[in-house]
């Protein structure tokens, strides 16, 4: 393992005002957001897609540091025969690969999942590394329900993912180590806190037990937020105090950054808490995004699959581009969004 090039790439990842592009949607998943749009999912429309944002110059330029790419994207290339890999280099961004293999049912834990993908994960990983990709992202979900997470949900994920981040260090691929508290019920943003509090020390325990180095890694995380069918919303304030707090006690100031994940939050909610978070600054590490829908729900939407509208979903998606890294420097304000507006 050479810590120190996975560091550099690590650093790079969570620049300053610069975040990650998460295009690693699976292939049903990139279906259910084109059929929302009235776009047949085929190989090449999921190509055009991706292309459109990766040539998008500005905000890859300035915005972003880094794509997470799915099994498919990494290997296509562009319509004029570039690698997709090659365009997003070319942008000054830095390719990456997600490398779980999805969720399935957790024996004997009803309601609750276990990210696989561990077998024949360190081949994949060499070969990933000779497509281009420079890190990797595994996703592992907790859910929130009466009598859940149980503490064999929490330890089997952990557990897993420190195993991956174990494997990509020591195929010199920067592990994103995602644990995801889902936003999809009714409780409060205090039961939200307790979780995730919960959550990120049994991960940072079992990435010790695994040697995984922390000055290699970057945590994606979700944020500290109510359910999204809670009776009880919460201010962008009370968001960033009770995030900062759950990450200041649980996260050891090693690791080079935080980005986190957006969790199905609306676009604007999403950039107004990243903002609000950095304004409660100096924080121990950068702390940017790594966000999927909430950085491309509006391209999509002014794309719909129709070439002369490419520039209209560039537009869109360099915007939220452009807020979401003046967030990430605790630079954001809402009226720019009327502005653009």
């Amino acid at each position: 393992m050479n810590l120190s090039a996975l560091n550099k790439i690590a650093t790079a990842m969570v620049a300053p005002g610069r975040g990650i592009l998460a295009a690693d949607e699976s292939t049903s998943t990139i279906k259910k957001r084109f059929d929302a749009i009235g776009v047949e999912s085929t190989a090449d429309t999921r190509r055009d897609y991706r292309e459109l944002m990766f040539r998008s110059t500005d905000a890859m330029a300035k915005c972003i540091s880094g794509v997470i790419l799915y099994d498919e994207t990494i290997r296509q290339n562009a319509k004029d025969g570039t690698p997709l890999v090659k365009l997003i280099a070319q942008a000054g961004s830095i390719p990456g690969i997600k490398v779980d293999k999805g969720t399935k049912p957790l024996p004997f834990c009803p309601g609750e999942v276990i990210t696989e993908g561990l077998d024949g994960l360190r081949e994949r990983l060499v070969d990933y590394r000779s497509l281009g990709a420079k890190f990797a992202k595994w996703r592992a979900v907790i859910d929130i329900a009466p009598g859940i997470p149980s503490y064999d949900c929490l330890l089997t994920n952990a557990h897993a993912l420190a195993r991956y981040a174990a494997l990509c260090q020591e195929g010199d691929i920067v592990p994103i180590v995602e644990p995801e508290v889902l936003m999809d019920r009714d409780h409060d943003i205090d039961r939200c806190a307790t979780v995730t509090e919960w959550v990120l020390k049994t991960v940072f325990e079992q990435l010790y037990y695994q040697k995984v180095a922390l000055e290699g890694m970057v945590l994606k995380p979700n944020m500290v937020v109510p359910g999204m069918k809670s009776a009880k919303q919460a201010s962008a304030t009370e968001v960033a105090e009770k995030t900062v707090r759950a990450l200041k006690a649980c996260v050891p100031a090693a690791v080079p950054g935080i980005a986190f994940l957006s969790g199905g939050q609306s676009d604007e909610d999403a950039t107004a808490h990243l903002d609000a978070i950095n304004r409660l600054g100096p924080l121990p590490w950068p702390v940017t995004f790594s966000y999927g829908r909430a950085l491309q729900h509006a391209a999509q939407q002014a794309w719909k699959g129709k070439p002369e509208n490419v520039a209209a979903a560039q537009r869109a998606f360099s915007h939220r581009a452009r807020m979401n890294g003046l967030a990430a420097q605790g630079q954001w304000q809402a009226d720019l969004e009327r502005k653009a507006a």
